[in-house]
This record gives C-alpha cells, structure tokens and sequence, in this order.
C-alpha cells in the first residue's frame, strides 16, 4: 500500500475515522488502524452488531465502541475487500485497484454475511468487540463441527492430517525405541475417513502410564491468591493490575514445580529447561486458566473485575492490538468450552506445547523432538479411545496449541496499564456466554464501563 513519508505539509486524516491518516489502503485514504481493522474484518468473516440506530460517531476516540458501524464506514466510504490479499497475509493483492461504488443491497449482504455464508459459517460479533455467538455444543462430534476462527481455518485440517501423515512416513522406516513400538496404529490416523463408523478398540498398554504420570505432574489444587471482595468495594485500576500480578507470580511457581516433577526431567538439561520455560510460560499459563484453573478465573476473578469500573480515558485508548486479543480470547474460551477438555488431554497439551524444538537456544533439540512426538502420539491415542464418536476430536484440540502461542505473543504487547480492562472484558464476556448457555439462550453479549 502507499504511504506519505512524515511530511507536516501533507498530514491527511482516515476518511473512516479522523485519525492521522498513514497512506492509500484498500483504495482509500486512512489510518492503519482502520486498516487493520477492515481487514480483519474481511478476512475473518465477521458480522458484527449494532445496538444502537446503524449511525454512530465515528472519531479516533469513538471507533472501538461500534464495530458494526465502523464496517459499515469502511464500505461506504469505498474500502475496496477485493484489494485484501485472500492469504491474508501482508500487501494487497492489486495495488493498482481503487475505491469502489457498491450498492446498498451488496454492503447489507456483507454486513449481514450473506456474503460468506457459502464459504464458512456465520460468526456473529458484538457491538464491543465480542467474538462469535455461535452455541456450542456438547463437543467436536462429526457432524457439529467448532467454528473456525481468524487464525483456525477450516484449511488447518488438511494441514494436520499432512503434517501426522509425514510424521507416519518419517517414523515408520526408522527403529523406534521401546516407549513407542506400541503405537502403530496412531500412523494411520491421516487416512482415516471421519465418515466411517468409529471402531471400537483399547488403549495401547504405553498410552494410559505416560498419561497417568503427566496429570500426577499437576498441581490441581485451587489457586490460594485470594480473589474474595466485599460487596459495594470498588475496585481501582491499581488493585486490579496488582492481583493479576499475583496471580501470574502463582501460576509461574506452579510451571517451575510441574516442570521438576515432569516424568521425562531427566532427559533434558536444565539450561534446556530454562531455556523452554522462559519461552513458553505465558502460554502454559493461558493454558491452565483455559482448562484446571477456569473455575476460579471465570468465577472468582471475573466476579472482582466487575468491581472495577474503567475511566473513559482508559476506554478510548484501549489499543486495536488489545482488542484482537480480547475478541481471540473470547473464542479460545468458547472452543475449550465446546471441547470440554479433559485433565488428561490438558496434560498432553501442556507437554507437547512445552516441548517446542523451534525456540532458539537449545542443546539437545533431537532428544526434545522425540519427546514432543511421543506426547503427540499419546495424546492421539489416548482421545480416539476416549472420544471414538468424535474422530476430528484430536484435530481441533492441537489447533488449538498454535491460537494459544499467537495469544502469547500478542499479550506482550499490550501496554500494562491496559491489562486489567483487558481481562474485565474478556471475563465479563465469557462469563455471559456460560450464563447464556446454561439458560439455552444466544449470548449477545456487550462490556460497557460499569458492572
């Protein structure tokens, strides 16, 4: 996309929104944060909602409040969606194309989702950010299917079945120690068909030890940080801020305690160990609070950031990177809710995600790529026997490893004093949907600044 060189003389603004306008994108002239968000909006799919009259302000300050008419902006004033490129990856895809004159009956179908209806199914977003409404169901079976989200598309199953089949084809010609010489059957996952009837079969005698010995790794026991307010106390941004840091302080402890206890320690050196802990504990804490901890984060910690009330300062500056995490959150939550992840498969999940051989800096990357595929393979044995109605089960559960690490990522950039209007948004809206769910209702779902 063009740009303008920071010249005084030629300082436009978006035509969305107002703000200092950064170059020509989708063929008209605006912010990159309009950009971004378009985009996202494009490719992603999303429907969004307005609750008020389809006509709100659009303003640098105002822009995050509405989502739906910030699309509705964009289409308006010309953002032309054939100019994103379809890998969604930076870049247009034409940079010659410009603005574009649609119709009021094209922009109502887009808005709507008519328009993508044939590609995905509907994701429906609220007004504030919120991810889609879809209900879940009891889990993955076959013929119901977690909605994919911006990162999980439905592309990402046929990536999973070729990367297991080439791990099949890579260890079937080579000598395998004893841990794995019992689980053959795991190499034929790729060609099994999730049309054929499940066969049922037992649990390979390796599987059902390792899986024992990483739960008895877990410290399921409660969180002690106290997360107990009285009723009437306010609770202020600091307090807020400071109990998310203790809380994070425990959880920590908690990774270092799990990892001396793991039953595989002595195969890796402790540089190694620091080496992946200090890579990945942001994610095996996002983890834990997703699955073992989700009562008490969803319940308790959900019920003290109600308490708190954010200024209208620290609403209008809340970051487009704060609201992509919070609207992916949102659908993490909803996808561990749908799957019902158990302890056992957690457990898996956290291993396997720990065992990450691409991180700079280690010693022993061979060693720690067996035990990565052993866990894989335990873990695909150990679901397709637990859940044999559910054979895409396995699938969706490793898709979500990689949506957990770009989170991950995406958090350390979020300024700190955002962090605790962050989590009140994320928690209100996920404790919504349980409350929604459990009285059979849609959770529409909106954060305002009060409780």
């Amino acid at each position: 996309m063009d740009t303008w060189e920071d010249d005084p003389a030629d300082q436009r603004t978006c035509l969305i929104c107002g703000d200092r306008a950064t170059g020509l994108h989708y063929g008209i002239i605006s912010c990159e944060g309009c950009k971004g968000f378009f985009k996202r909006s494009i490719c992603n799919k999303r429907v969004y909602r307005c609750s008020r009259d389809k006509n709100c302000e659009m303003s640098r300050k105002q822009r995050n409040r509405c989502q739906y008419c910030r699309l509705l902006k964009c289409l308006q004033m010309g953002m032309n969606r054939k100019a994103i490129r379809e890998d969604g990856m930076p870049g247009g895809r034409n940079k010659s194309i410009g603005p574009v004159q649609i119709t009021e009956e094209e922009i109502e179908r887009i808005m709507s989702g008519q328009e993508f209806k044939e590609d995905a199914p509907e994701h429906t977003w609220g007004n504030n950010g919120d991810s889609d409404h879809s209900s879940p169901s009891n889990g993955a079976s076959e013929g119901n299917q977690p909605s994919p989200a911006s990162t999980l598309s439905s592309n990402r199953s046929v990536e999973m079945n070729s990367y297991t089949a080439a791990l099949r084809d890579q260890y079937i010609n080579t000598s395998m120690s004893t841990h794995y010489q019992l689980l053959p059957h795991l190499f034929s996952y790729a060609t099994q068909s999730g049309l054929l009837a499940p066969q049922a079969r037992s649990l390979y005698p390796q599987s059902h030890p390792l899986v024992l010995q990483l739960v008895a790794a877990e410290d399921l026991a409660p969180l002690a940080t106290p997360m107990l307010i009285e009723d009437g106390y306010k609770v202020t941004q600091v307090e807020l801020f400071a109990l998310l840091c203790r809380l994070a302080d425990e959880l920590l402890f908690r990774q270092i305690s799990w990892i001396k206890k793991l039953p595989f320690f002595c195969e890796l050196s402790i540089e190694d160990y620091t080496c992946l802990l200090s890579s990945t504990w942001q994610e095996l804490i996002l983890l834990s609070c997703l699955t073992i901890y989700s009562a008490q984060i969803f319940g308790d910690l959900a019920d003290v950031t109600a308490k708190y009330t954010p200024s209208d300062d620290e609403l209008q500056s809340f970051s487009e990177d704060g609201m992509e995490v919070m609207e992916r959150l949102i659908y993490l939550f909803r996808k561990f809710h749908q799957l019902k992840i158990s302890n056992e498969e957690y457990a898996c999940m956290k291993a396997i995600n720990f065992l990450n051989q691409d991180i700079r800096g280690l010693s022993n990357i061979s060693q720690l790529e067996q035990l990565n595929k052993r866990y894989w393979y335990v873990c695909q044995d150990y679901t397709e026997f637990k859940y044999p109605h559910q054979p895409k089960r396995f699938p969706e559960i490793m898709m979500c490893l990689p949506e957990i690490r770009c989170i991950a990522g995406k958090l350390v950039n979020i300024p700190l004093e955002q962090l605790p209007l962050l989590f009140k948004a994320v928690l209100h809206s996920c404790k919504s949907s349980l409350s929604s769910y459990r009285s059979g209702l849609s959770p529409c779902i909106t954060v305002s600044s009060g409780n």
